[in-house]
C-alpha cells in the first residue's frame, strides 16, 4: 500500500514537470502561464484515464455490490491521493502565472498570501472538491467501510471519464483552436459523458443495489442509512452545478458559431 502512495507521489509531479520541459522546448514562444496550464490539464487527463480504467475493472469484476472486493480499490485511492494534493499546487501555479501575464490582475512580485487568497476565491469549489476527496473520501474508503462496497467505489472512479475531454477542450482553447471542428466534436463528447458518468451514475448505483436485494428503485433510498444518502447528495450537488455551467458554455459556443455562419452567409447573399 505504501508503494502505491510513493508511486503516485513520483508519477504525477514527474509528469507535470516533464510536460513543462517538453512544452517549453517545443513552443518556446509560449508564456509560463500557457505552459503551466497545458501541463496541468495533461496530467489531469492522465489521472482521469487511469481512474476510469480502474473503475471499469472494479465494476466489471464485482458481482455482489456489497461484499465483492478488488485489490485495485485501495491501491488506486492511495496512488491517486498525491495527485489530488499536487493538482492543487499545479492549479495554483497556473493561476499565478496567468495573473502575472499582461492583462492579469496580479501585482508585480512573487508568491504572497494575496495571490493564494485570490486563487482560493476563484477556484474555491475545485479546491473544496480536492480536499474533500483527500480528507473524507480517502479515509472512508481505506478505514471505515469494513471492506464493503468496492463496486460503488469503482463506480465513483468512473466519474472521471469526462475529465480528459474537458482537459482537451481547455487545451484547444489555450492553443486558440476553439473555433475548429475538433473543438466542437470534443464539446459534443463532453456533455453526454459528464451527464452519464457524473449524474446518471447515482441512480444507476441505487438501481444496482435495489436489483440485488429486490427493492424498487424509488424505495432504495429508504433502505439505506442516512449518511449514505447524504454523502451521495453532497457528491452529486457540485456535479449538477458543473453540468449547468457546461450547458451554458455549450450554448454560448453554439450562438457564437451561428452568428459567425450568418455573418459569412450575409455578404454572399448580397
Amino acid at each position: 500500500m505504501i508503494g502505491a502512495l510513493l508511486c503516485g507521489a513520483a508519477v504525477f509531479p514527474g509528469l507535470f514537470f516533464g510536460f513543462r520541459k517538453i512544452l517549453k522546448r517545443t513552443w518556446p514562444e509560449w508564456s509560463d502561464a500557457d505552459v503551466a496550464t497545458v501541463s496541468e490539464r495533461l496530467v489531469s487527463a492522465v489521472h482521469a484515464s487511469l481512474a476510469t480504467a480502474a473503475g471499469v475493472t472494479v465494476v466489471s469484476s464485482c458481482r455482489d455490490v456489497m461484499t465483492d472486493s478488488h485489490w485495485l480499490v485501495n491501491s488506486f485511492v492511495l496512488f491517486g491521493a498525491p495527485y489530488m494534493l499536487f493538482d492543487l499546487y499545479a492549479m495554483y501555479l497556473s493561476h499565478y502565472h496567468t495573473e502575472r501575464t499582461p492583462g492579469g490582475s496580479a501585482a508585480p512580485g512573487g508568491h504572497s498570501p494575496h495571490t493564494v487568497g485570490a486563487f482560493l476565491r476563484k477556484d474555491w469549489m475545485l479546491v473544496l472538491h480536492h480536499l474533500a476527496l483527500l480528507l473524507v473520501f480517502m479515509p472512508v474508503t481505506l478505514f471505515f467501510r469494513r471492506g464493503l462496497g468496492d463496486f460503488f467505489i469503482g463506480c465513483l472512479f468512473t466519474t472521471e471519464l469526462s475529465t480528459p475531454f474537458i482537459s482537451i477542450g481547455k487545451i484547444l482553447i489555450q492553443l486558440r483552436l476553439d473555433g475548429t471542428r475538433l473543438h466542437r466534436v470534443n464539446g459534443l463528447i463532453v456533455l453526454p459523458t459528464f451527464f452519464t458518468c457524473r449524474i446518471l451514475l447515482f441512480p444507476f448505483m441505487y438501481w444496482k443495489y435495489g436489483r440485488q436485494f429486490g427493492i424498487p428503485l424509488h424505495r432504495v433510498a429508504f433502505h439505506l442509512p442516512l449518511h449514505c444518502n447524504l454523502g451521495n447528495l453532497v457528491l452529486l450537488a457540485p456535479q449538477v452545478y458543473w453540468f449547468s455551467l457546461l450547458l451554458r458554455k455549450a450554448r454560448r459556443l453554439y450562438l457564437r458559431q451561428r452568428r459567425r455562419q450568418e455573418d459569412e452567409a450575409g455578404p454572399k447573399a448580397e
